[in-house]
C-alpha cells in the first residue's frame, strides 16, 4: 500500500514550473503551460492524485509551488 498521497489542483496551476524543476520525476510541463502529475489520476475535473511508496522530492515541489496547488500527505 502507498505511504503518501500527492494531490495536485491543475486548474489552479499558474505554470511557474517550480514543481517540474524540483521534482522532474513526478512533474513535467505540458504544452498548455501547466504542469502534469506523471502517473496521476484525475479524481474530479482538474484535481489529480498520485499515491506513492516513497516521497522523493514531492514535498520540495509542494513547498516550492508559489500558489500552493500541490499537497502531500502521509497515509
Amino acid at each position: 500500500m502507498a505511504k503518501y498521497r500527492i494531490t495536485y489542483d491543475r486548474d489552479a496551476c499558474i505554470g511557474a514550473a517550480a514543481c517540474a524543476a524540483l521534482d522532474p520525476k513526478r512533474f513535467e510541463m505540458n504544452v498548455d503551460g501547466k504542469a502534469d502529475l506523471k502517473g496521476g489520476k484525475e479524481v474530479k475535473p482538474g484535481l489529480w492524485v498520485l499515491e506513492v511508496d516513497s516521497l522523493g522530492e514531492a514535498q520540495e515541489a509542494a513547498d516550492g509551488c508559489p500558489v500552493d496547488v500541490i499537497k502531500v500527505e502521509e497515509l
